[in-house]
């Protein structure tokens, strides 16, 4: 059964950088979209970008795009979030999801949630002030 697994949370410094990681187990992800999603405390999950399969094309909400960037290492079996210049309000949960559909992993952005194939439990990320 395929999994997801993120790592590289931690309480950082603002204005600092920060590199997330999102590794698959029991599937290939190579063949699916990997989006990124984060819940601040007391919000509602938003979206923050997505990767494509086919070509490695990038999608990001609004609200993320310019300081966070995707990127994907199909030999590792992983896919990244990078953080720039972090803020306090970065502050919270990432989580990655794997779907086989670029489009649907696009509006599950969009919606800040959705129906994606593989989850993971997400990793914790602080900023301090």
């Amino acid at each position: 059964q395929g999994q997801l697994a993120e790592s590289g949370g931690g309480l950082v410094q603002s204005g600092s950088s920060l590199r997330l990681a999102c590794a698959a187990s029991g599937f290939s992800s190579e063949q699916y979209a990997i989006g990124w999603f984060r819940e601040a405390p007391g919000k509602d999950r938003e979206g923050v970008g997505c990767i494509s399969a086919r070509d490695d094309s990038t999608y990001y909400d609004d609200s993320t795009k310019g300081r966070f960037t995707i990127s994907r290492d199909n030999a590792k079996n992983t896919a990244y979030l990078q953080i720039h210049a972090a803020r306090p309000e970065d502050t919270g949960v990432s989580l990655c999801a794997a779907d086989d559909s670029y489009e649907y992993c696009k509006a599950s952005i969009d919606a800040g949630s959705g129906g994606m194939d593989f989850w993971g439990k997400g990793t914790q990320v602080t900023v301090a002030p």
